[in-house]
C-alpha cells in the first residue's frame, strides 16, 4: 500500500505547489506507515520524476494519454481513476489548490469515494481518519472524520510550508497508460494569454498592500514605490478594488489572491476577515495604521501606529539610504 501524491505542472514547468505537497506527503507517509509515491500526469511530466524523487518520491507513476496534452478536468479525473484501481493506493492527496480540489472532486465523484479538502491536519491512525480542515476561507475550521477504501484528501494551499527533503526517495519511474475514451475532452486547455509575468501577488517575497486609508487611486503611488525597492508587488483589499482603484487582480484575500511572503506590509487595512484569510500564511506582516485596535494591526507581528502617508515615504527613504 502507499499514498500517492498528485503534482502539478504546466507542460514540464514544476509547479511549487509541489514543495507543499511532498513535504506533507512525508509527514503523511509516515504517520501512516506507508510508501510515499507521486504521481504526474500530462505532457512533459516525465521530465520531472527527479524533482519528484528529490522530494522523497520511491515510485513516480507517469500517465500518458493523447487527450492529456494539455489540462483538462474530465480527462485527468478520469485517468487519475483508473491509475488508483491499477496502484491501489491507501490514500491519495493533493494540495488545495484549485486545480487540486477539482482533480480529486472528479476523482470522488467518478469512483464514489469520500474526499475532504483543504486540510490543516490529518490523523490517519484507523480504519477511520480524523481531520480538522479550513470552511468559509479559513473563517471556520471543522473537524471531521473520513472513512473508505481509499482516502482522498487535499492539504490547504500554504498550510504546509515547503521543504527540503533530508532523504530522497529511490523516484523509480512506472508509466501508466489508460485509455480515455474522447467524450473526456470536453474541457481541455488549448491556448494561454499571459496577463502578469515574472513575480506575481502570489509568488512575490515581498506584497505591500493599501486599504481603505490609502484614500485614493494616486495615493498609490507610495506603495508602489515601496514595493519596487523591495522586490515585491502591490497588493490591496476589496473596499479598494469596490471604489476602482485597483483591478481585482490585485485584491488580497477570500475573492482575490491568497499570499505567503516572507513581509507583508499592510497599510491602511482594517483586516476583515476576508482579507486575513488572504493574508494569513504570510511569514511576517508588518501593519501601518493610525487604528491600533484595528484587526490587522493586533494580529500583525509589527505595527507602526502613524499615518501611513508619512510613514511608507519614510520607510522608503531610509531603503535608498542604505542603498546608496
Amino acid at each position: 500500500m502507499s499514498l500517492l501524491v498528485v503534482l502539478e505542472h504546466d507542460r514540464g514547468t514544476w509547479n511549487d505547489a509541489n514543495d507543499e505537497a511532498l513535504t506533507a506527503g512525508r509527514g503523511l507517509a509516515s504517520d501512516m506507515g506507508e510508501a510515499l509515491h507521486a504521481v504526474l500526469l500530462g505532457e512533459g511530466a516525465q521530465t520531472l520524476s527527479d524533482q519528484a524523487a528529490q522530494g522523497g518520491a520511491e515510485v513516480v507513476h507517469i500517465v500518458s494519454d493523447p487527450l492529456l496534452v494539455d489540462y483538462g478536468p474530465e480527462a485527468y479525473g478520469q485517468a487519475l481513476t483508473d491509475l488508483i484501481e491499477e496502484a491501489e493506493p491507501e490514500a491519495v492527496m493533493a494540495i488545495g489548490t484549485d486545480r487540486g480540489n477539482e482533480v480529486l472532486a472528479q476523482v470522488a465523484a467518478r469512483s464514489n469515494l469520500g474526499f475532504v479538502a483543504n486540510c490543516l491536519s490529518i490523523d490517519p491512525s484507523g480504519d477511520v481518519w480524523s481531520v480538522t480542515r479550513a470552511q468559509w476561507g479559513g473563517s471556520l475550521l471543522e473537524d471531521a472524520t473520513l472513512a473508505g477504501e481509499v482516502k482522498l484528501v487535499t492539504f490547504g494551499h500554504h498550510a504546509v510550508p515547503g521543504e527540503d527533503c533530508d532523504e530522497p526517495g529511490e523516484g523509480s519511474v512506472e508509466v501508466f497508460e489508460p485509455d480515455l475514451d474522447d467524450e473526456l475532452g470536453l474541457s481541455i486547455v488549448v491556448d494561454r494569454q499571459v496577463q502578469t509575468s515574472g513575480v506575481t501577488l502570489a509568488t512575490a517575497p515581498v506584497v505591500v498592500s493599501g486599504g481603505r486609508g490609502v484614500g485614493s487611486e494616486d495615493g498609490f503611488g507610495i506603495l508602489e514605490e515601496l514595493a519596487e525597492l523591495l522586490g515585491g508587488r502591490v497588493g490591496c483589499s476589496r473596499a479598494v478594488t469596490n471604489n476602482g482603484w485597483r483591478n481585482h487582480s490585485d485584491q488580497v484575500g477570500q475573492t482575490g489572491t491568497r499570499i505567503a511572503p516572507e513581509i507583508y506590509i499592510a497599510t491602511g487595512i482594517s483586516g476583515a476577515i476576508q482579507h486575513w484569510v488572504g493574508a494569513s500564511a504570510s511569514k511576517r506582516i508588518l501593519a501601518i495604521n493610525t487604528d491600533a485596535e484595528a484587526n490587522m494591526v493586533v494580529k500583525a507581528d509589527y505595527a507602526v501606529i502613524g499615518d501611513l502617508h508619512k510613514v511608507v515615504p519614510a520607510i522608503s527613504a531610509e531603503i535608498r539610504r542604505r542603498q546608496a
